[in-house]
């Protein structure tokens, strides 16, 4: 290549930024903090980390199984949704109780299809006790049993086009990574503000003993002081919005510790007792799902849902009845 060319290349306007990077930018300076907007550099910075969180949140959702029929049926047939509810009734009353499902029935785009989708997430648990063990012809009682059952039954963006539903993921998965970074940001200022108390009670502390004679305690008092001026001039200038937005950059190009997809693998039979292996029964079955790792670190069973609008229907109206019958009582 000649000069003139590499002259050429380098004078040459960058390319615009790609539409979706420019809405998540502004995402980007709404949720993250601030200070970031302030930052010399920030569009220029965060473009490309951006857009590889973009396509981290798109695998991200890629990668969740379904959709699956969430239903009465399917509690019947399908062994992972009879382990994910204690009974076919929770199915309603988790329909029921959603704000999520209400708000969606509640607007006119809930009539565009017959069903409509959302992702689905549980927290799995487990817990023991003593129960039953058939072995040949012999059963034993009071046998330590481990048991499979999930909690916290949730069902978030639903939408009845499944696309959309996809593309609203990828934007709350996005969000998700911004509320941590946010949390951070709160932490070191947190940090800041108990720095400048401790340095101000130091100082004080150093103005009574400067009046004293000098001598090891007043030494010690002045080490300590300028340790923590120390402490939170670096404080202070991991708040400054430059440094953030190489922070935030660093943060969004490694991803996986905020928000992350593991898959899990558990064999249970029909009560969901946990069990060795299958050995042939029809009645134990293994079940393989990705859990969700987000932002307060606890996992979720997570998966793409297909619902029935009118059992939806159906199940609030079921809700707000017994509700209505409780205020009564």
């Amino acid at each position: 290549m000649s000069l003139f060319s590499t002259v050429a290349d380098f004078l040459k306007p960058a390319p615009p930024i790609d539409p979706s990077v420019v809405k998540a930018l502004a995402r980007v300076a709404e949720l993250g903090d601030p200070m970031l907007k302030l930052a010399s550099n920030f569009e220029k910075a965060l473009a490309f980390p951006v857009q590889y969180a973009l396509g981290y949140c798109d695998g991200l959702i890629a990668g969740l199984p379904g959709p699956i029929d969430i239903n009465r049926q399917a509690f019947s047939n399908d062994p992972l949704v009879h382990a994910l509810f204690a009974t076919a009734g929770d199915i309603d009353q988790m329909l029921g109780r959603s704000q999520a499902v209400r708000d969606f029935l509640a607007e006119p785009g809930c009539w565009e299809s017959d069903h409509f989708y959302a992702l689905f997430a549980a927290r799995r648990q487990q817990k023991k006790q003593l129960g039953m063990v058939q072995q040949g012809d012999v059963i034993q009682n009071d046998v330590p049993q481990l048991v499979l059952y999930f909690s916290d039954h949730t069902l978030i963006e639903p939408s009845c086009d499944f696309d959309e539903m996809r593309r609203k993921l990828r934007c709350t998965a996005l969000d998700s990574l911004l509320h941590t970074f946010h949390d951070h940001v709160a932490t070191l200022r947190n940090e800041r503000e108990g720095l400048r108390a401790d340095v101000s009670v130091e100082r004080a502390h150093l103005t009574v003993l400067h009046g004293a004679t000098p001598g090891r305690e007043y030494e010690v008092h002045t080490r300590h002081l300028a340790e923590l001026d120390t402490r939170l001039r670096e404080r202070a200038e991991s708040l400054m919005p430059d440094q953030l937005v190489e922070s935030l950059a660093e943060f969004l190009q490694t991803p996986e510790p905020a928000l992350c997809l593991s898959p899990y693998s558990v064999t249970v039979d029909r009560m969901g007792v946990v069990v060795d292996r299958p050995d042939g029964d029809l009645n134990v079955h293994t079940l393989s799902f990705p859990e969700l790792t987000a932002r307060d670190k606890r996992q979720y069973l997570a998966m793409l849902a297909r619902i029935s609008r009118d059992e939806a229907l159906e199940a609030v109206e079921t809700v707000r009845d017994q509700q209505h019958r409780f205020m009564l009582i």
